[in-house]
């Protein structure tokens, strides 16, 4: 699913007409895949807006509500809570990839080319004894 469009159902307060308009908007890029139409297609693209926000409209004022009201800003914490964890995981991440490197860099720990650890063949290890 896009990133950008967003839950609108069961909100305190309720979700806006542009709300719901901006979601069928960003619906419509991802489907059409243009993130602005050329001039011959504003009119189909405004007319697809204007159908998809029609009926979300209808969707979102049809649906019974069977779960606990949402609040934007319950929902944008909940987001925010997500993006900490992505960023952490991302640093720990990144941590160990530089520790990798880094324990690459040792001498005496790469070929002569610098492709990587040198590693000896069976043949290499049977000479050694």
């Amino acid at each position: 699913m896009c990133r950008n469009i967003r839950v609108l159902y069961n909100f305190e307060p309720p979700t806006t007409r542009e709300e719901i308009r901006a979601a069928a908007f960003q619906y419509v890029r991802k489907v059409s895949g243009l993130a602005k139409p050329p001039a011959a297609d504003v009119a189909a693209f405004e007319t697809a807006v204007d159908e998809i926000a029609k009926s979300t409209g209808r969707l979102l004022h049809s649906l019974s509500a069977r779960t606990a009201v949402r609040t934007r800003e319950s929902e944008r914490s909940k987001a925010h809570a997500r993006w900490e964890k992505r960023e952490k995981e991302l640093r720990d991440w990144l941590d160990k990839a530089r520790s990798r490197a880094a324990i690459r860099a040792l001498p005496g720990l790469t070929s002569p080319s610098g492709a990587g650890p040198t590693r000896r063949s069976r043949r290499d290890s049977s000479l050694s004894r």
